[in-house]
């Protein structure tokens, strides 16, 4: 006995598009950019933004901070591919600067910029800061406010754009990770 398949009209199959969904996963990655491929990355997407896309730079935003040992270059992935970035560093005892803070347009809609501001601080505070400050374009300041950044003054005139200075408390880490190896000053030292 030979089965017969029946035929299936042509007209009612419809091809299903690829859905990528992502249940429970983050598609947001954040991380210092330590080897050369990230460090590349970072410093693409800093050029896109604030040299080709703005104007804020000519040629090139690099400056001295760019080859301090402890300036912290961030850089912030959307399903594997570079998509923002930070920078921070100490401008003096326990107070850090965030600047250099990018999105590429193509993902200014998928929420990359919380997390950079966030791992920004929570690093900043990993390292005994007290305090961060940043320069922030004006059109930003609300971002910054729901972020829990204060407003430190009046707007001023930063790489010849109008921001405002800003700034926020900062707190020890609950992800001692981001601390990195702890450097051992003379009063911790001491016994009391």
């Amino acid at each position: 006995m030979t089965a017969t398949v029946p035929e299936r009209p042509v007209g009612r199959i419809r091809p299903v598009r690829a859905v990528n969904v992502l249940v429970g996963v983050d598609p947001v990655a954040v991380r210092p950019a330590r080897d050369p491929e990230a460090r590349a990355a970072h410093h693409a997407i800093r050029h896109a933004v604030f040299v080709a896309e703005q104007g804020l730079f000519d040629g090139s935003d690099l400056d001295a901070h760019d080859a301090r040992d402890d300036v912290v270059h961030v850089l912030a992935t959307h399903q594997g591919r570079p998509a923002g970035t930070v920078r921070l560093y100490p401008v003096g005892p326990g107070e850090w600067l965030g600047d250099r803070l990018a999105v590429l347009p193509e993902f200014r809609a998928a929420a990359i910029g919380g997390p950079l501001v966030r791992f920004a601080v929570e690093t900043a505070g990993a390292r005994d800061g007290r305090r961060m400050h940043a320069h922030v374009q004006v059109a930003n300041e609300r971002f910054f406010h729901r972020l829990g950044w204060s407003t430190a003054g009046g707007i001023e005139t930063y790489v010849g754009t109008p921001h405002v200075p800003m700034t926020t408390a900062l707190q020890s880490p609950t992800t001692e990770w981001l601390a990195g190896p702890r450097r051992m000053t003379e009063d911790a030292a001491t016994p009391p």
